[in-house]
């Protein structure tokens, strides 16, 4: 698409848009950071779409249009979305990001119109199971087996993600005050959580983060650090860093691996551990919606393929 056909002229903008800085600011006010940084990667990318300057340029624009014309270029902005190839959750959260900010410059006055544009239709949680256990251990053994400092650290990472069932966020947004080794707990801010809640930690758990703090010493700052040969070693691990960590490790051990998919493997074998308790898995996976879990549990016994056997079967009795 020719962006430049969809960006108007200046003296289009309204003359009663007086507070664009602002909104964004309004926008991302009272979020936590981890949101903040979401949104902020979610709007940096319509700026790159539309070929503005600024993410308040950005908004500049959309505001600038009428209900149809705005909604136009909203379309627009999800079928190049769609034609990159981007998975249904990240298209749909960066309309989502769109939405909420022209709803907030309705309620402040700024614009008379929503976004109406829909969300891509998806099937969530497809694939639940991970790299499962075996593919745990294998990447243990490819993080055991790089230097110190690293192996020690992307271990404890590792046992992180699966022990305690750590979204990436969850992990790379820790600090040292909030890991009591005496107390045995860790200190998280959940996905959509505005209050922090205390988690138990593992025996086991709590030997690796054990290690990893003889190496990072107890000074306050990010739990954990980067050791890329730019990094200072003091410099927070960032989610992309994380991420290509799990990616890494995973290639290594000869497996297609992911942070969340570490998550997913933990929760299924936490089915499989309490036999199906959902409720109890619940507390360890902190969903705040428990039919989630009927998916896990659904594709954990292959309850569907279950069926068309008996089925396939049941047409010769």
């Amino acid at each position: 698409m020719n962006t430049l056909q969809i960006v108007p002229k200046t003296e289009t903008i309204p003359h009663f848009i007086t507070f664009e800085t602002d909104l964004i600011k309004a926008f991302l006010r009272g979020r936590n950071h981890r949101t903040i940084e979401a949104y902020r990667k979610d709007l940096e990318d319509f700026r790159a779409f539309l070929g503005a300057s600024s993410i308040d340029d950005a908004s500049k624009i959309l505001l600038s249009r009428g209900p149809g014309d705005a909604n136009a270029l909203a379309l627009a902005y999800k079928t190049s979305l769609i034609e990159r190839g981007l998975q249904a959750a990240t298209v749909n959260r960066r309309l989502a990001a769109l939405r909420s900010l022209v709803k907030l410059a309705r309620t402040l006055g700024l614009t008379l119109y929503t976004l109406s544009v829909e969300n891509m239709k998806s099937q969530p949680y497809r694939d639940t199971r991970g790299p499962g256990k075996d593919g745990y251990r294998a990447m243990l053994e490819q993080a055991k087996g790089a230097k110190e400092p690293k192996a020690i650290r992307d271990t404890a990472i590792l046992h992180l993600l699966y022990d305690l069932g750590l979204r990436r966020g969850e992990v790379v947004f820790l600090n040292m005050a909030d890991l009591d080794l005496t107390a045995g707990t860790l200190s998280i801010l959940g996905k959509g959580r505005t209050q922090r809640e205390s988690l138990t930690i593992p025996a086991e758990t709590k030997k690796v983060l054990t290690e990893w703090l003889r190496i990072r010493g107890n000074d306050q700052g990010p739990l954990f650090t980067n050791f890329d040969p730019a990094g200072s070693g003091s410099v927070r691990l960032t989610g992309d860093g994380l991420y290509k960590i799990i990616r890494s490790l995973g290639d290594k051990a000869g497996i297609k691996a992911r942070p969340h998919g570490l998550r997913h493997s933990a929760i299924t074998t936490a089915l499989d551990l309490t036999k199906g308790n959902i409720r109890a898995v619940a507390k360890f996976s902190r969903h705040r919606n428990i039919q989630v879990l009927t998916l896990y549990d659904d594709n954990r016994e292959d309850l569907g393929g279950g069926v068309a056997a008996m089925v396939a079967a049941g047409a010769f009795l």
